[in-house]
């Protein structure tokens, strides 16, 4: 086994990102975070790009969506085409994917986890057989903060050792103080060089971990506040735990992290779990729910999620949702997309796609905007009591 490299003794300060918190309505926040690539308003929803895009979508048409940042995954990129590739673009992913705007990058910590037959974990770091071509890969926290610097994310986040659902105390107590160790190390090496070095520096955030132990989630709390993280991650939820332990933790966790740095829920989640997170203090989201329901056919409406395969849409020509404002509603009919998505149209997937996103992107500027009015109480009640999954839909 190889031995981590020694931190540096003086590490140079992490600037933290420009984070405004306007207003406030009970938990719910309101607030704008400044980054290298421009400002997003919170709270605030990623799309998720895995592989450098957002699939069946173009920069603009998110963009006129208006999303304001979007994620990339650190592993997969690693893989497919590799940090070399990407690195001879002008601003790294950015000018790769043709997105002007910010970017968030996940370390990959969750998809080493879902390799567990793949992988092995030590101390150093987790060795494992790629999922591409089955060949040996290693990857320690300072590989996953020399990727992201290649790929001048605007947010790169510290690797970690996801703990996995369900697990017992000794289980997540490992996994967490592993998770720790491998956090500041990321910290050191992520910051080590000036302000200014190329390639370009972006913000890390730190991930809280622990698994359902309210002890061990205050202990990683405690781990990760010997680095100026710019920010705060919850890990290690939406990983098949009940809803109202996923509630708990958030109540345990997110009062305590710092006022002033965003908080970020990491892989949640239907509307109705976003809207209970924004409740307790959650400043950031991504799912991959939106564009993946959209290929099998689930679409979200202003009265719960519809299922387009079904027969009883075949003749329907009315829109997806007629409250909602998307191209795809203003011009399309649930028959039409029925149709497409029976004969394996290209066009479905994109209009569908198109239509979750508007409305996962348009649930984000009404949240902000029943907090600025003291409204979010009542907006929070009127979501949460929609039809919840796709197993239980209006139609």
């Amino acid at each position: 086994m190889s031995a981590a490299p020694p931190a540096p003794t003086t590490p140079a300060t992490a600037a933290a990102p420009g984070f405004e918190v306007l207003a406030g309505d009970g938990g719910a926040r309101l607030g704008r975070l400044s980054l290298p690539h421009g400002s997003v308003d919170t709270p605030a929803f990623m799309p998720v790009g895995t592989y450098g895009t957002v699939k069946a979508m173009t920069p603009e048409e998110l963009e006129a969506l208006g999303a304001q940042i979007v994620l990339g995954n650190t592993f997969h990129l690693m893989l497919r085409p590799g940090r070399e590739i990407i690195g001879l673009h002008r601003d790294g992913l950015h000018g790769f994917m043709g997105w002007s705007k910010p970017i968030l990058t996940d370390s990959g910590g969750f998809q080493v986890f879902s390799l567990a037959s793949l992988r092995r974990i030590d101390e150093d770091g987790v060795s494992f057989r790629s999922p591409v071509d089955g060949a040996s890969v290693r990857m320690r926290p300072e590989d996953a903060m020399d990727v992201q610097r290649v790929l001048a994310s605007d947010i790169a986040m510290a690797f970690d050792d996801c703990t996995a659902y369900p697990a017992t105390v000794q289980q997540a107590r490992e996994s967490m103080q592993r998770s720790m160790r491998w956090a500041l190390r990321s910290y050191d090496h992520y910051y080590r060089d000036p302000p200014g070095s190329d390639p370009p520096r972006g913000h890390l955030f730190g991930i809280v971990q622990g698994g359902m132990y309210e002890d061990l989630r205050l202990e990683s709390l405690e781990a990760l506040s010997q680095r100026e993280f710019a920010g705060y991650a919850i890990g290690g939820l939406a990983v098949g735990e009940p809803e109202e332990e996923r509630l708990r933790i958030l109540e345990c966790v997110t009062p305590r992290l710092p006022q002033l740095r965003p908080r970020y829920l990491m892989g949640v989640g239907y509307p109705h779990d976003i809207v209970a997170a924004v409740a307790r203090g959650v400043d950031l989201f991504d799912c991959v729910m939106p564009t993946r329901h959209a290929r099998n056919g689930h679409l979200f409406t202003s009265s719960g999620i519809i299922n387009i395969r079904n027969a009883v849409h075949q003749a329907d020509t009315g829109p997806i949702d007629a409250a909602c404002s998307c191209s795809t509603c203003s011009r399309y009919s649930r028959a039409y997309l029925r149709h497409l998505d029976r004969c394996n149209e290209i066009l479905g997937v994109r209009l569908a796609t198109l239509h979750n996103l508007h409305f996962y992107l348009q649930l984000m500027r009404q949240i902000r905007a029943a907090i600025a009015a003291g409204q979010f109480a009542q907006f929070a009640a009127d979501i949460i009591g929609l039809p919840r999954r796709p197993g239980t839909p209006v139609a």
